[in-house]
C-alpha cells in the first residue's frame, strides 16, 4: 500500500468514528461520544500526516502526536491546538471514574469534525 492509500483508509475510519460519536451523543452516551470523537481525530491526524509527509507515528505519547501534526505543514499546524484539546478528553472519557457531560461531548464532536474536514480536503 502507498501512503496515500493508507491515508484514505484512515480517513474512512475517521468518518466511521465521527458517525459513531454523533449516534452515541444522540443516545446520551457522552463518554462513548467523546471517546469516538477522539479516535476519529487520531485517524484524521494519521490521514493528514500520511497525505502530506508520507508517514505517521503510532505513539501513545499525545504530545508527540500533536507535534507530528504541527510539523506536517500549514493545515496541520492550524489544527494542532484543536487536536491537543481533543486528546485531552481521551483519558477522562475512556478511563477515569467521572462522566463526560453533554457539552464536553459536543465540543469533542465539533473538534473531530474540524479535523476530519481538513484531512478530507488534504487527502482528496
Amino acid at each position: 500500500m502507498t501512503a496515500l492509500s493508507d491515508a484514505r483508509v484512515h480517513l474512512r475510519k475517521a468518518r466511521q468514528f465521527l458517525e459513531s460519536a454523533h449516534l452515541s451523543h444522540g443516545n446520551e452516551l457522552h463518554d462513548a461520544a467523546a471517546s469516538s470523537a477522539v479516535v476519529s481525530g487520531i485517524n484524521s491526524k494519521d490521514a493528514l500526516c500520511l497525505a502530506v509527509t508520507g508517514t505517521t507515528s503510532k505513539s501513545e505519547d499525545h504530545t508527540r502526536a500533536v507535534k507530528e501534526l504541527r510539523e506536517s505543514g500549514p493545515t496541520g499546524a492550524a489544527l494542532a491546538p484543536t487536536f491537543s484539546r481533543l486528546l485531552g478528553l481521551k483519558t477522562p472519557s475512556q478511563y477515569l471514574a467521572m462522566e463526560t457531560v453533554a457539552s464536553q461531548a459536543e465540543k469533542a464532536i465539533e473538534w473531530a469534525q474540524r479535523m476530519h474536514d481538513a484531512a478530507e480536503t488534504v487527502v482528496r
